[in-house]
């Protein structure tokens, strides 16, 4: 079973998303799950999760209705206001009856404060996921986003952490620093994951290949070991890297190197395992992925 453990739906009409618009021309549309099903079973994806596209509740029922109509969508990282805990955790609390709920993100890389994830409030509000063991999504795209995770680690030592799209490494750049060493220092805490997804330069997403990402995969093999990696499509963000299945093979291409044991941790055992996926809705996942590939 190979799982997704990064994929967006949106609809303008559902629910406001403020970082779209005219100036994303590639993004500013809705995007439904019907459109990336194909693709995933094309290349044999059985089971997504779906992360959050914006930091309002109307997103985060957006993405449970889709999945209360696709069983291949077997977990959901919604959203709650960080930095306001006392509401951060009557939300969370109305989310978790529901078991496909399995982490939370939001947008620290909208946040016009590199450092909002450091603020006493948001901390707090990290407190209520680490007090109910709940993972958190950690966006970071610049170093400065990168740098906060030992501080994090420090201050919430039980909290599950993955770093979205591997900090968004230096691709298609002269040198690797300071992202290699502050990569190797937020994967010495066991707690903190990452997702190898969303591997495109953000400002020329369509120049990339697998020799460009290779030495940024390696890297986290070689930091985090596979069964604290996890593979992720970032569609429809992916549509601009050339869409869902040439990103798939590139990432493909890149692991190449990893054996196949570890290369399964990868695509499916760890992502299992962090967000603590149901066992009854993998099945059922799979289940859809076995029919839809009958004649």
């Amino acid at each position: 079973m190979i799982i997704d453990s990064h994929q967006h739906v949106w609809d303008l009409d559902r629910a406001p998303y403020p970082w779209l618009g005219p100036h994303v021309p590639q993004w500013n549309r809705t995007f439904t799950f019907e459109e990336v099903q194909p693709d995933l079973r094309r290349n044999g994806v059985s089971a997504t999760v779906m992360v959050q596209a914006a930091d309002n509740d109307q997103d985060t029922q957006y993405m449970l209705a889709v999945a209360d109509d696709h069983p291949e969508v077997v977990g959901v990282v919604g959203y709650v206001p960080l930095e306001k805990p006392a509401e951060a955790s009557a939300r969370l609390a109305e989310l978790r009856t529901d078991r496909r709920v399995v982490g939370i993100r939001n947008l620290t890389h909208d946040r016009p404060d590199p450092d909002w994830i450091l603020r006493p409030d948001v901390d707090e509000g990290l407190s209520v996921l680490e007090a109910a063991g709940i993972p958190f999504d950690y966006v970071a795209v610049i170093p400065r986003h990168l740098e906060h995770v030992p501080v994090l680690s420090e201050r919430h030592p039980r909290l599950r952490i993955v770093v979205d799209h591997l900090a968004k490494p230096p691709i298609g750049r002269s040198g690797v620093e300071p992202w290699w060493s502050l990569m190797a220092a937020a994967a010495e805490n066991p707690l903190v994951h990452a997702k190898v997804s969303g591997l495109y330069p953000g400002e020329a997403p369509d120049r990339w290949n697998a020799d460009a990402i290779r030495p940024f995969v390696e890297r986290a093999v070689e930091l985090f070991g596979p069964s604290r990696l996890m593979y992720g499509g970032d569609w429809p963000i992916s549509v601009a890297a050339g869409g869902y299945s040439r990103v798939f093979e590139g990432v493909m291409q890149a692991l190449r190197g990893v054996a196949p044991r570890d290369r399964d941790e990868i695509l499916s055992g760890t992502a299992r395992r962090f967000y603590d996926l149901d066992d009854d809705l993998l099945t059922a996942a799979a289940a859809r992925s076995r029919g839809a590939g009958r004649p």
